[in-house]
C-alpha cells in the first residue's frame, strides 16, 4: 500500500516538472544555506570549549581610565596570577602566557622562523586541555629552558627522529631549549595558537614584582561554581595593596591618583567569552577575535532563509494543488475515501521534502570549501551527521510535510465532488490575508538584506578612500632586513642606487599590518598627576617624508640619532591631550626614566590602527631599529621586488627574502569586514532568489484563481498590459508595504554594526531609494514571467467549460 502511494505520488509530481523542480530546488537552497551558516555559527560559539574545565577558566583583564585615556587590555601584569592564587581560596591554579612572536629556531643545519613562540608556566597543561602525544604534561616544563612543541613543528625539525630530549637553538638570543614534550596542534577554535610552549621558570621578568608593566596573559582555574562577581569585588583591594605603593613611588599617592578621577581595575573574563565578547585594544589581544554582531546577522539570515524557503515550498505546493480539483472530484466519485486522498497528498509532500534534503546535502558538499575559503574557516561536514543535526533535519522533513501537504490533504480532500468538478475552491479573505502576510514577510527580509549589502559596500569603500594621513601606494615593507646585521647599511646603499627607488626609511613601526608596539608613560613638564600612556614610534629622519606624512609645525629629526636623542615629534592628538595649545614646540614631556624630552615638531594625525579605533596620542623618537620601508618611483613594482630579492640573496642570508606591500597590509586590516561583506552578498542574493521563487508561486496561485476572470476580461477587450497590471498591482503594493518594516529594521541593525567603527559613513536617504527600487524591480521582473504568460493565454482555453 505504501509503495503504491509513493509510485502515484512520484508520478503526480512529475506531471508538472517545472513547478516540482522550482519547489524542491528552492527548499534545497534554503536548507543548504541555513546549514552552512549554522556550521559557521556553531564554530564561532564553540571557541575554547574544547577545554574540559572551560566553565572554570577565566582570564584576568585590565580596565580603567587614566587622565582621560580609556584602558581596555587583555594583557596584564606578571604578578597578578601568582598573587591571586595565594590570596583567594577560590583560585585552584593560576597560569600565564607570554607571547614571543616568531623567533628563529635552529636544529642541526636547519633553521626556520615559522613557529609562534610563547613562554608559559609549568602548570599550563593542567589548566588547558592540550594533551601531549609524547612526554609528561605535569613535569615537561618544570625545568628552565624546556619546551613543548606541536606535532607539526616536530615533523618539520626532526622528521622521523624522536624529538624528546633533543636541543634546539633560540638563534635570536643564543639560548638553547630541550624538547620535553610533543603535543597535538592547538585546536582551530582556540583564542591562541602557538607552536612552541617554553617554560617561564628561567624567564627573569616572570618573577619581578612589577605592577605597572603589562607583559603577561593571566588565567585562573576557579572552584567549580565559583561566584565571579564575589571574586571581582575583592580585586580593588588587591590593586590598592600591591599597585598602590608602586604608584606612590612615581611622585603621587595612590589616594591622590584616585581623587583625580583615575581608576585601574582588574576583571575576570570567562574563557568561553574571549572570542566573541572582547572589546580590548587590538595590540593587547593574542589574536583577533570574532564579531558577535556578525554571528547574530548570519544566524538571523539562516533562520529567515529557512523560513522563506519553507513558506515558498508551501505556497508552490498549494498553487500546484489548486489545479487538481477536478482530479479530486473524479476520485471521490469513483469511491476514493478522504483518508486515501490525505495520505496521497502527504506522501507527495514527503517525497518533495526528501528530494530537497538530498539536493541540499549535495549543495553543501559543493559549497562548503568555497565558504571555508571566504570565511577563513575549516568547517567539517562531520557536524552534519551528528545525532542532534540529523534529528533536527528529520523533524524538519516531518514539519514541512505536514505544513506543505496540510492544505491539499485536509482541505481539498474535504470538498464535495460537485464543487471539485466545477473547479471551485474557496478563496476566503483569511487565505488572502495569510498569503499577503507571507509576501510582506519575504520582502521585508529581501529589502533589509539589499539595504545591508549597500551599506556594507559603502563602509568598505569609505575605508578604501579615506585619507589616513600617509601615502600607502607604491610602498614596500621589508620587516626582516635587520637579519642582515652589520651588512644592512650596505644593502640599503645598494638599494638607494636603484633609480626606481625614491627613498628608504628604517623602522619596525608600520601603520598597517604587523608592526612593533611600544608604549611610554609621559607627563608634561613636572606635572606628575597628568601622566598618560602614549604610543611610541622609533623612527629615523627619513620616516616622515618617505611615508608621505605632513609635518605641521617645527622640524624633522636630523640624520644623526645622537643629535636628537632627547627630542621628540608628536601628533596633533598628543598636543591636545597634553594641553600644549598653539605653542607645542619647545614644550617638554617627562618619561619613566625622568628624562626631559623636548618637542621639536608636530606631525599631522595619521591612522596607525584600524578605523575601528580613534587616533591616540603618539610620540616619535629618533631611535630607529627593525626593518626597512621603501618608497618606489616606478609602478612596475614586481620588477623592482625581483631586483631587491636578488640583492638580498647576494648576501647569502639563511633567512628567505620576505616583503609586503603597504597598500595590501592596509586592506588586510579589514579582511574580516571584507569577507563578511562578500558572504553577506552571497547569502543575500540567495535569499532574494528564493523569495522571488515564492513570489512566483503566489503569482501562479493568483493566476490559477483568476483564470476565468482573465478570460472574460480579454473577451471584453482588455489588453495585455491591463491584465499584467491587474495581476501585479496587489503584490506590488504588498512589496511596498514591506519597506515600511524593512527600512527601520535595516537601519537599526546596520547602525549597530557601524558602531564598531570609530570612523564611519552616515546612512544617506538615497540608500533607501536604491534598495526600494531594486526590490521593486526584482519583484516585478519575477512576476512578469507568469503575468505576461497569463495575459497572452487564449481566453477560449479558460472559458471552454463555461
Amino acid at each position: 500500500m505504501l509503495r503504491n502511494y509513493f509510485k502515484i505520488g512520484w508520478r503526480n509530481l512529475l506531471k508538472n516538472k517545472s513547478l516540482f523542480a522550482i519547489n524542491i530546488f528552492g527548499l534545497a537552497m534554503g536548507i543548504a544555506t541555513c546549514l552552512v551558516i549554522m556550521l559557521f555559527v556553531v564554530d564561532e560559539l564553540s571557541f575554547d570549549r574544547y577545554n574540559t574545565k572551560a566553565d572554570q577558566i577565566v582570564r584576568v583583564v585590565l580596565r580603567g581610565k587614566v587622565n582621560g585615556e580609556v584602558i581596555k587590555e587583555a594583557i596584564s601584569m606578571a604578578p597578578i596570577g601568582p598573587t591571586l592564587a595565594n590570596e583567594f581560596p577560590e583560585v585552584l591554579q593560576a597560569t600565564r602566557i607570554r607571547s614571543f612572536g616568531f623567533p628563529k629556531i635552529k636544529y642541526n643545519n636547519n633553521s626556520f622562523r615559522t613557529g609562534k613562540f610563547a613562554f608559559v608556566d609549568p602548570n599550563f597543561f593542567e589548566v588547558f586541555t592540550l594533551p601531549l602525544l609524547a612526554g609528561d604534561s605535569k613535569t615537561a616544563l618544570i625545568q628552565p629552558n624546556t619546551v613543548v612543541i606541536t606535532q607539526n613543528q616536530a615533523e618539520l625539525y626532526f622528521g622521523d627522529e624522536d624529538p624528546l630530549n633533543k636541543v634546539i637553538d633560540f638563534a635570536d638570543n643564543g639560548e638553547q631549549f630541550k624538547v620535553t614534550g610533543v603535543m597535538a596542534n592547538v585546536p582551530a577554535n582556540s583564542h591562541f595558537h602557538f607552536d612552541f610552549f617554553a617554560s617561564t621558570t628561567g624567564l627573569p621578568d616572570s618573577k619581578v614584582d612589577d605592577w605597572l608593566t603589562s607583559r603577561y596573559y593571566n588565567y585562573l582555574l576557579l572552584n567549580k561554581g565559583a561566584n565571579l562577581k564575589a571574586i571581582e569585588s575583592k580585586l580593588p583591594g588587591i590593586i590598592a595593596k600591591y599597585m598602590g605603593p608602586q604608584v606612590s613611588q612615581m611622585g603621587m599617592t595612590f589616594e591622590k591618583f584616585k581623587e583625580n578621577g583615575n581608576d585601574i581595575g582588574l576583571f575576570l573574563q570567562p574563557i568561553t567569552e574571549i572570542h566573541l565578547h572582547s572589546d580590548f585594544s587590538s595590540t593587547s589581544q593574542l589574536e583577533a577575535g570574532g564579531n558577535l554582531k556578525t554571528v547574530y546577522i548570519f544566524g538571523a539570515v539562516a533562520i529567515f532563509m529557512l523560513l522563506i524557503a519553507c513558506i515558498n515550498f508551501m505556497n508552490l505546493s498549494t498553487a500546484g494543488a489548486t489545479r487538481r480539483n477536478k482530479e479530486i472530484g473524479v476520485k471521490k466519485v469513483l469511491g476514493s475515501q478522504r483518508k486515501q486522498l490525505v495520505y496521497q497528498f502527504l506522501t507527495e509532500s514527503f517525497i518533495s521534502a526528501i528530494v530537497s534534503m538530498v539536493i541540499a546535502a549535495l549543495l553543501i558538499v559543493v559549497s562548503l570549501p568555497l565558504f571555508n575559503q571566504l570565511s577563513d574557516k575549516t568547517l567539517q561536514l562531520e557536524f552534519l551527521i551528528s545525532p542532534i543535526v540529523l534529528s533536527a533535519l528529520a523533524s524538519l522533513v516531518v514539519l514541512i510535510t505536514l505544513l506543505a501537504g496540510g492544505y491539499p490533504a485536509f482541505y481539498l480532500s474535504s470538498i464535495k465532488p460537485i464543487t471539485a468538478l466545477r473547479n471551485k475552491t474557496a478563496n476566503t479573505p483569511r487565505n488572502k490575508s495569510i498569503r499577503s502576510g507571507l509576501v510582506v514577510f519575504q520582502f521585508v527580509i529581501s529589502a533589509a538584506l539589499i539595504l545591508a549589502i549597500i551599506i556594507v559596500n559603502q563602509q568598505m569603500r569609505f575605508i578604501q578612500d579615506k585619507e589616513v594621513g600617509y601615502d600607502r601606494s607604491q610602498m614596500i615593507v621589508l620587516r626582516e632586513s635587520f637579519l642582515l646585521g652589520n651588512r644592512e647599511n650596505a644593502f640599503r646603499n645598494q638599494l638607494m642606487n636603484d633609480p626606481r627607488i625614491e627613498s628608504i626609511t628604517r623602522s619596525a613601526f608600520v601603520p598597517a599590518g604587523p608592526t612593533d608596539n611600544s608604549m611610554s608613560s609621559l607627563y608634561p613638564g613636572n606635572d606628575h598627576e597628568a601622566i598618560r600612556r602614549t604610543i611610541l614610534y622609533n623612527i629615523d629622519s627619513k620616516y616622515i617624508p618617505t611615508m608621505g606624512m605632513t609635518l605641521l609645525n617645527g622640524r624633522n629629526f636630523s640624520e644623526s640619532p645622537k643629535v636628537d636623542s632627547l627630542n621628540i615629534i608628536i601628533n596633533e592628538t598628543a598636543v591636545k591631550v597634553f594641553g600644549f595649545g598653539k605653542t607645542p614646540i619647545g614644550q617638554t614631556l617627562t618619561d619613566g626614566r625622568k628624562r626631559q624630552l623636548t618637542v621639536i615638531g608636530v606631525v599631522k594625525d595619521f591612522h596607525f590602527r584600524s578605523l575601528h579605533e580613534s587616533i591616540d596620542p603618539l610620540i616619535m623618537a629618533n631611535s630607529p631599529y627593525g626593518g626597512m620601508i621603501i618608497r618606489a618611483k616606478t609602478k612596475e613594482i614586481a620588477g623592482l621586488i625581483s631586483s631587491i630579492e636578488e640583492k638580498w640573496k647576494s648576501y647569502h642570508v639563511s633567512e628567505p627574502f620576505s616583503y609586503a606591500l603597504l597598500d595590501e597590509l592596509y586592506n588586510e586590516t579589514y579582511m574580516a569586514e571584507q569577507k563578511m561583506g562578500t558572504i553577506l552578498k552571497g547569502f543575500g542574493l540567495l535569499t532574494i532568489f528564493v523569495a522571488c521563487m515564492g513570489l512566483f508561486g503566489l503569482v501562479t496561485f493568483t493566476a490559477e484563481q483568476r483564470i476565468k476572470e482573465i478570460g472574460i476580461r480579454k473577451v471584453l477587450g482588455a489588453n495585455v498590459s491591463q491584465i499584467v497590471s491587474l495581476l501585479s498591482q496587489d503584490l506590488i503594493i504588498l512589496v511596498g508595504v514591506s519597506f515600511v518594516i524593512a527600512f527601520p529594521l535595516g537601519y537599526y541593525l546596520m547602525n549597530m554594526w557601524l558602531e564598531d567603527f570609530a570612523y564611519k559613513i552616515e546612512i544617506s536617504w538615497w540608500v533607501y531609494v536604491v534598495s526600494g527600487m531594486t526590490t521593486l524591480f526584482i519583484a516585478f521582473f519575477t512576476m512578469s514571467f507568469k503575468t505576461v504568460r497569463s495575459a497572452l493565454a487564449n481566453p477560449v482555453d479558460s472559458l471552454r467549460t463555461e
